[in-house]
């Protein structure tokens, strides 16, 4: 029972710290479920969740019983979920009131640390794909970062918070909890809905809340059983684009940026930022250690080192 507890209390915290970089432009949920040793089961889970709910919603409608439905509930690893969750929503609370305005009043010295933690996770992807890079999974990552390189430089917008649009930039920026490499909040910032969207979580907007969710809802549906297929039947291919992305991703924690987000020079803090950037290192470097550390001890490969699905079955969950 206490290993138990134990198991859910560190599930919690991973969800705490997923629910962070939510919060957080430039890192991304996934890229710290990918950390923590989580990703793979949350991407099997949640894919088990959406294909409940088209089961259940079927068999409602043509009159069968819930058997189908009850059955890919079940496959889901509601433990892990539900821990994950409840540190999500605890930290997500805490990190808009707090954290998000203290990116905001020190970016540079913000992203300096996330610069570090981001570079340190490349080894994760990398080191999970279950072989050998060749030269041509290097050119697909490669072209990929370009890609992601691109457009993370999009420059800032503002938009009004129409009900349609702020669904549609929920269903994008959800797609950063499941994405290693993509950020969430960065895309918020990108379409100029990021100081909206806090405010409405700090000032509890149950009204922008309830709309931001639906559209959050429906993206991660649409997205995650795509992921969970690619890590099924490409599951290197799909961690050699992950790679890509978060290398890409690199660019939008650049520390001296215009506020057109063009890039510059290193210019003031340089000691700081460097020494910033390798605390965020040596945090990731820990975490994953501390991973493989309690994997060996278990005897089983349960972390982001080996890959788990097995080919040719789609609905396998991921541990």
């Amino acid at each position: 029972m206490a290993k138990s507890i134990g198991t859910h209390l560190l599930n919690g915290v991973r969800g705490g710290l997923i629910g962070t970089a939510e919060v957080v432009p430039g890192i991304s949920g996934g890229t710290v479920a990918l950390i923590t040793g989580v990703y793979e089961t949350l991407i099997g889970s949640a894919g088990h969740v959406v294909s409940g709910v088209r089961l259940l919603a079927a068999d409602l409608v043509r009159g069968r019983g819930l058997a189908r439905a009850r059955e890919e509930f079940g496959r889901a690893d509601w433990g892990t979920i539900l821990a994950l969750l409840v540190g999500m929503a605890l930290t997500v609370l805490v990190a808009a009131r707090l954290l998000a305005p203290l990116v905001e009043h020190n970016p540079q010295e913000s992203y300096a640390l996330f610069f570090g933690l981001v570079l340190a996770s490349l080894w994760v992807p990398y080191s999970a794909s279950g072989r050998h890079w060749r030269i041509g999974d290097y050119l697909i990552a490669l072209a990929v970062a370009a890609a992601a390189f691109f457009l993370t430089g999009l420059p800032p917008s503002e938009v009004e918070p129409n009900p349609l649009i702020v669904m549609g930039a929920a269903s994008v920026a959800i797609c950063a909890l499941v994405l290693p490499g993509v950020s969430g909040s960065f895309f918020l910032l990108t379409f100029g809905l990021y100081t909206t969207t806090m405010d409405a979580i700090n000032n509890r907007d149950l009204g922008y809340i309830a709309t931001f969710a639906a559209g959050a809802i429906i993206g991660l549906a649409l997205f995650v059983k795509l992921l969970q297929w690619l890590l099924d039947r490409f599951h290197h291919l799909t961690l050699v684009v992950m790679t890509g992305l978060l290398a890409g991703s690199l660019r939008a924690l650049w520390p001296w940026q215009d506020e057109g987000r063009g890039l510059l020079a290193p210019q003031d803090n340089l000691v700081l930022c460097a020494v910033l950037a390798l605390v965020g290192a040596a945090l990731v470097i820990g975490i994953i250690l501390v991973e493989y550390r309690l994997t060996a001890r278990g005897g089983q490969p349960s972390g982001p080192a080996s890959p788990s699905v097995r080919s040719g079955d789609s609905d396998e969950v991921l541990h």
